[in-house]
């Protein structure tokens, strides 16, 4: 019986503990990033469509929020992201481009965003979907009495 009170005795301090921090986290000033989303499924691309979007956030704390060059899971994934700081309660976006359209078959990627948040200064943005294969173009069919169909004039 000790030992489950002194278990959930230090269960219970161990959540207090985490509680405080969170909130300590949002009394202090400084930025917050929030992201509205941080996957995308791009469902089905065509073979070289275009595999680009646009992942928006809003500086949710009360001084500017400063991101720092994310970084990729590869080469094919690139970001684009606003270099200039944001401003307590602006948004604006992160977008990320797949670069390999023309390789059919799915895929799944992220970049890693870096900022000077309070919270949340590490955020994967996640990207999935499948290019679609190449499409083939079939010749036209042969009539007999045309000849060959690339060179009617035999």
């Amino acid at each position: 019986m000790k030992k489950l009170f002194a278990l959930f005795s230090a269960m219970f301090m161990m959540f207090n503990i985490a509680t405080a921090q969170v909130e300590s986290a949002e009394k202090q000033n400084g930025p917050i990033i929030t992201f509205k989303e941080t996957n995308h499924d791009f469902g089905s691309i065509q073979y070289k469509g275009n595999g680009t979007y646009e992942f928006v956030f809003v500086n949710t704390g009360n001084e500017p929020l400063i991101l720092t060059q994310p970084k990729s899971s590869c080469g094919c994934t690139v970001p684009e992201w606003p270099r200039q700081p944001i401003m307590p309660g602006e948004s604006n976006v992160i977008r990320v481009t797949y670069k390999n359209t023309d390789r059919p078959g799915s895929f799944n990627k992220y970049v890693t965003v870096f900022s000077n948040s309070l919270s949340n200064n590490e955020i994967k943005l996640h990207i999935k979907g499948t290019v679609m294969a190449q499409p083939t173009e079939a010749a036209p069919l042969r009539e007999e009495s045309e000849g060959s169909p690339f060179n009617k004039n035999n």
